[in-house]
């Protein structure tokens, strides 16, 4: 059998569309699936297991220039890579006009079909071309999560039962033993990394917050990482280290190598954005912060059996804003071992 996944964007998004995948394959043995993705996120998904080939593509920087001799050149590439193949099975987890396009343009075997949403899911973008696109077009429960909507639609599409482990099978590159080792040779319990950083300024929690929680984990003897991927993410890293003994800022990484360092934390407290979904498929300790009520669709999802295993990850939200004291007892909560640090 021969799947290809349309899922282009965002880095969040294609996060929660990684567990699709794993059950893809444990339904599946000897599949072969092939993924679409925006070129900057392609690095991600070539870790994601049981991914075969990776088709990168630009559509959001054709757009701005798309009848330009470069685009149409590039344009030509990507759709003759695309059509290298043909599907027993299309299946566009996006729901967009532009996954829709990619969809209908791929190739499928004689019997094989296009599949989709039918539907707009509760906080979820959706466009009616999917649909119409769509040779099978899949209702969804409307209060989905993001990792559920994706297993759900693949699972419907493809007759098989949801197993009940959720696993992201995203697959660090380098073995990360000597580079844990390091911190407890330091005398370090570990490296707590704190994502700061998002795409929306509304999502931000307080730099002051962000220093406090700094130093009280280094007072229970962790160490702490901060990444930025940009000049004001930057600022706000070395403003949160300054004056703190065990506080270093990440230099600016790619992201394949900010989630093999990422790999080697002991657990991440992060906001809404697309590293903190990383966090959460490297199965690290995780804390994400949220002042908007959407952690039900896309924060850490609670373990299957509670009763079983413990919870390394969970959300806290509050308006305004998460005090330092809700995010601190959380983390406690996820690493139950920091509580004696």
């Amino acid at each position: 059998m021969k799947i290809l996944i349309v899922k282009l964007s965002s880095l969040g998004d294609v996060v929660h569309a990684m567990p699709a995948v794993q059950d893809i394959v444990r339904a599946f043995p000897g599949v072969q699936i092939d993924w679409v993705v925006e070129r900057g996120f392609a690095p991600l998904v070539r870790r994601c297991h049981g991914v075969r080939r990776v088709i990168a593509c630009e559509l959001r920087r054709w757009r701005i220039s798309p009848l330009s001799q470069q685009t149409r050149r590039a344009w030509s590439v990507f759709k003759a890579e695309l059509q290298q193949e043909h599907y027993d099975a299309v299946i566009d987890l996006q729901g967009l006009t532009k996954s829709a396009l990619v969809s209908w343009l791929a190739r499928l075997n004689p019997g094989g079909k296009r599949y989709g949403l039918a539907n707009q899911t509760e906080g979820s973008s959706f466009e009616a071309p999917a649909r119409w696109v769509a040779d099978v077009a899949i209702t969804l429960a409307a209060h989905s999560h993001a990792v559920t909507r994706s297993r759900d639609l693949c699972a419907q599409a493809l007759h098989y039962r949801l197993p009940d482990e959720l696993v992201f099978g995203l697959v660090p590159q380098q073995d990360q033993t000597a580079v844990k080792a390091l911190a407890l040779e330091s005398g370090l319990h570990g490296v707590v990394a704190l994502v700061h950083g998002t795409s929306r300024a509304d999502k931000e929690w307080p730099l002051a917050h962000w220093r406090e929680l700094a130093q009280r984990l280094n007072n229970a003897g962790f160490g702490v990482a901060l990444p930025h991927g940009n000049p004001a993410e930057l600022q706000a890293a070395q403003n949160i280290a300054q004056g703190l003994a065990h506080a270093r800022v990440w230099p600016a990484l790619s992201l394949d190598a900010l989630t093999d360092a990422l790999a080697t934390c002991t657990g991440v407290v992060g906001v809404d954005s697309g590293l903190s979904h990383i966090a959460v498929a490297l199965d690290l300790p995780h804390v994400q912060i949220y002042n908007f009520d959407t952690a039900w669709r896309t924060g850490p999802l609670p373990p299957s059996n509670p009763g079983l295993v413990a919870m390394r990850q969970c959300s806290v939200f509050a308006q305004p804003i998460p005090s330092v004291d809700a995010v601190w007892q959380a983390w406690l909560g996820v690493l139950p071992n920091a509580a004696t640090a």
